[in-house]
């Protein structure tokens, strides 16, 4: 671009009163003005319209709304006659930070929540705009907070109020109470505390859950606090589990859905008739007809066996839980004998027989002869329990037997319990003990080359098998309440039938 010519220009001897604007005439001052007149007049009928509108409204709100008729207005309002006043009710939520706080009325569960009524509105649509009156009316009930406390470990409930700030003295009201709030000396980390407090932040209520059945609650009343206890009872409900051994009964009675709390119960039931260890094979079967305890609608734990029934190499054991009139449980056959014998089959928990009663060729000695009981390989250190409830007679070092115990069982019986490591703590020479008691622990002493139990068995000074000797039976069910009992057996009874029959049914279908 050639830029000479705009440089050479001579911009001085440019005429400057040639740029000048010009001036306004008449015509222009008409035309804005009549403009400005037009824009003024819109305006003030919109506003005029706008305001229609809004009275309309106010007047046709519902019917159910009430006037407040004790409204304080001012002074330059007073001489006005009276007019309907509006009620707008108003929503205020409210949160309250610092401490975690739930609505207990409500079942809320968030951290920290505050209850408040609804706000009110007052509007007096007669008045000016710029006189109209809006009155808030505070709620005057009290403000109540939730704060819940989880007790940590080394905390008393000194702790708990210093931690959330409530007054000593109403502790000490609190423990005052006596044998009510005793369990408040004992809370255990975990356990949960509610306090509601007012608007003043003072105790009004508290709650302590101490499990899930059972809370304490403390009341402020009058001057002092009131303690009273809440429970609550888990539902019971029945079911039903059966099942065939092909491995053990741990891993069959799993996999037919028992836990292995249930499956011990079980054994404990049967085990007076059936060695676990030793007896069962692959195809014995076994149903029971148990409990299952709900809270909320969920499942806390399996209840109490009701009924069950064990088919071992063809012989088929029943039993029924029965509770009597005074509130004892045992477990008994249908004929009202007691599952419970007098003794227990084996006295220890062990891996395996290592030696069983008869001639055999003794390891120490290396000669031919009687072996006069049973010996149980265990771990050294393992708890041996009293077969049955009798009097030690016994307790020290007896030659090849090392340490030993004898107890003797009413007038007839009597055990041995040899090459023990040691003895339990308390136990001496006429001292009573109850059949599951442990009395000893499994060692090695005396003539043996490991640890292992060696269990005699007497009956009248005889010696006798163990594994095979028919143990007597507990009492059996009280005359009182026999009549009673057959009524219960045969409800139960009739349930675990139906329920194996439909089993038998479902099989054979399936076979086929």
């Amino acid at each position: 671009m050639n830029y000479k010519p705009f440089l050479t220009r001579d911009f001085k001897s440019m005429n400057m009163d040639e740029q000048a604007p010009k001036k306004w005439n008449k015509l222009h001052w008409v035309v804005l003005v009549a403009a400005i007149t037009s824009i003024s007049t819109l305006l003030v009928f919109a506003s005029k319209d706008a305001s229609a509108k809004r009275s309309d409204s106010l007047t046709a709100m519902p019917a159910t709304s009430k006037p407040i008729t004790n409204n304080p207005v001012t002074s330059s309002a007073a001489t006005e006659p009276k007019s309907t006043q509006i009620t707008l009710p108003l929503s205020i939520p409210v949160s309250i930070s610092g401490h975690p706080a739930a609505i207990a009325e409500n079942g809320l569960t968030t951290k920290q929540t505050a209850l408040i009524k609804p706000r009110q509105t007052a509007i007096n649509p007669a008045l000016p705009t710029t006189q109209k009156q809006t009155k808030v009316e505070e709620n005057t009930s009290p403000l109540y907070v939730w704060l819940d406390e989880k007790v940590r470990r080394g905390d008393s409930l000194a702790h708990l109020f210093k931690r959330n700030k409530l007054s000593p003295q109403d502790l000490h009201k609190i423990m005052r109470l006596g044998k009510a709030t005793r369990a408040l000396k004992h809370i255990q980390p975990e356990q949960t505390f509610k306090f509601r407090l007012d608007e003043k932040q003072q105790l009004v209520e508290m709650v302590y859950q101490q499990n899930r059945f059972q809370s304490l609650r403390i009341e402020r009343q009058d001057e002092g606090f009131v303690a009273s206890t809440l429970s609550r009872v888990a539902q019971k409900r029945q079911q039903h589990i059966s099942g065939t051994i092909q491995s053990s009964l741990f891993v069959d009675a799993k996999n037919a859905g028992m836990n292995a709390a249930l499956i011990m119960d079980l054994v404990s039931i049967f085990g007076w008739d059936i060695d676990f260890a030793l007896d069962l094979r692959k195809g014995d079967t076994f149903s029971l007809l148990y409990e299952e305890h709900f809270l909320d609608g969920l499942k806390i734990k399996d209840g109490d066996i009701l009924a069950a029934q064990f088919t071992n190499q063809g012989r088929t054991y029943r039993a029924i839980r029965y509770t009597d009139p005074k509130g004892h449980s045992n477990y008994y056959t249908p004929k009202g004998l007691s599952m419970r014998k007098a003794f227990l089959r084996t006295p220890v928990d062990f891996r395996r027989i290592s030696s069983r009663f008869g001639k055999r060729k003794h390891p120490v000695l290396n000669r031919l002869r009687l072996h006069k009981g049973v010996d149980y390989a265990a771990s050294r250190g393992t708890p041996i329990k009293a077969s049955g409830d009798g009097k030690v007679i016994f307790r020290g070092r007896k030659g090849g037997y090392g340490k030993a115990i004898i107890i003797r069982h009413g007038g007839r019986y009597s055990t041995l319990y040899a090459h023990l490591n040691n003895y339990r703590r308390g136990l001496y020479n006429g001292k009573f003990v109850k059949q599951g008691q442990i009395i000893g622990y499994v060692g090695s002493t005396g003539r043996a080359t490991g640890p292992h139990l060696h269990y005699e068995f007497r009956i009248n000074g005889v010696h006798r098998n163990p594994l095979t000797v028919k143990l007597p039976n507990a009492a059996p069910i009280n005359k009182n309440f026999k009549t009673d009992f057959k009524q219960h057996a045969v409800k139960l009874l009739a349930q675990l039938d139906a329920f194996n029959f439909k089993i038998a049914a479902n099989t054979y279908t399936q076979a086929f």
